[in-house]
């Protein structure tokens, strides 16, 4: 098999492409893969140390821009999807499948003027203009949530879930104490991590029975070690965890943005949380993320305007006391888990490239 992936960004797209990668050459060794993406995205850093060749375009997103963005953006289309039609030609893959991302478009428009087969997967419950556009293209469409069929009219739709980095909790030696995991992506969140140190200070007598993974982001960094500083927790903070798998193996309730990658991989690891969704994402698609686990008893969501430490405070303090009420979250996030999500889309290119 050839297979190239288009598109990426951020690691909300990339790490699902990257999972499904993995699964493709633990099938057959041979498999060959190409990324095509940008030299703004995180693949352009990522792929190398992975072992992955990437092919880059000028293309760049028009989305809030404004009129002198769109104009230069558009100037990047005709040359990307020139040169996507060159690389198509030269790889001569069995399958392109976008992973989203304006990096998607000119590479999976190519692959239909070349008719080769393609699809795409959308990692959020409201997909993003590219996918959107592009649904009524490709062969087919996979989803992580049931829900998304609905944006799809006239498509294609599978789903089969949201591809991790990881499908098994690791053992890790767990704290005696009730841990809390904080992050907000690999850039951090600075409303969380000021919400979380104002919360300590509310929640001094619990200080001896919580500890706190924090990851901060590099711009927060200082200032947030230097605040814990000023407090009695035990607490290990940092700008970012290289292994989030571990992270979660010991944590017992997670506070997190509500982003494509972390919700899977919630699910699949079954683990408590609070949801935070980022409120400037295109289309407000973390919220749709959050308000879909909250409806299913798998998180809580509080608004990022919302959010104080005063209230985050009550809500740690209330499933430190309610063992139960976190238990039974953390079962049902659990069960919203799809480990087989690589395997499913796997699957279904092998049967699209025999068709």
């Amino acid at each position: 098999m050839r297979i190239i992936f288009a598109g990426g960004g951020t690691g909300g797209h990339l790490f699902p492409g990257l999972a499904v990668a993995r699964e493709f050459q633990r099938r057959d060794g041979k498999t060959e893969i190409l990324f095509i993406g940008t030299e703004q995205g995180i693949e352009y850093r990522v792929l190398p140390k992975e072992g992955f060749k990437l092919e880059t375009l000028t293309v760049k997103g028009m989305k809030g821009r404004g009129v002198r963005g769109v104009v230069d953006a558009l100037y990047g289309v005709p040359a990307s999807l020139w040169r996507s039609l060159a690389i198509l030609g030269a790889f001569r893959p069995d399958c392109v499948i976008g992973l989203g991302g304006y990096a998607s478009g000119p590479v999976l428009l190519a692959a239909k003027l070349r008719r080769m087969r393609c699809a795409i997967m959308e990692q959020n419950l409201r997909p993003g203009f590219t996918n959107k556009l592009l649904a009524r293209w490709v062969d087919r469409v996979f989803t992580a949530y049931g829900e998304s069929k609905n944006f799809f009219p006239g498509a294609r739709v599978t789903e089969t879930g949201n591809p991790v980095r990881w499908t098994e909790v690791p053992q890790v030696a767990r704290s005696d104490k009730f841990t809390l995991l904080v992050f907000g992506g690999s850039a951090g969140a600075r409303r969380i991590n000021y919400a979380v140190v104002e919360a300590l200070k509310l929640l001094g007598d619990l200080k001896d029975k919580i500890s706190i993974t924090h990851q901060t982001g590099s711009l927060d960094f200082d200032a947030i070690k230097q605040a814990y500083g000023a407090l009695s927790f035990e607490a290990q903070v940092t700008p970012f965890i290289e292994r989030m798998d571990q992270a979660y193996g010991g944590a017992d309730l997670v506070l997190c943005r509500a982003g494509a990658m972390t919700i899977a991989e919630l699910t699949v690891f079954g683990k408590a949380a609070i949801l935070v969704p980022y409120p400037f994402a295109i289309y407000d698609h973390q919220r749709g993320n959050a308000e879909s686990l909250q409806g299913r008893g798998a998180a809580e969501l509080i608004l990022d305007r919302e959010l104080t430490g005063e209230l985050l405070a009550e809500r740690i303090r209330g499933y430190f006391t309610d063992r139960q009420k976190l238990a039974r979250m953390a079962t049902a996030a659990r069960a919203l888990g799809r480990p087989d999500a690589a395997a499913r889309i796997v699957d279904a290119c092998y049967g699209l490239a025999r068709a």
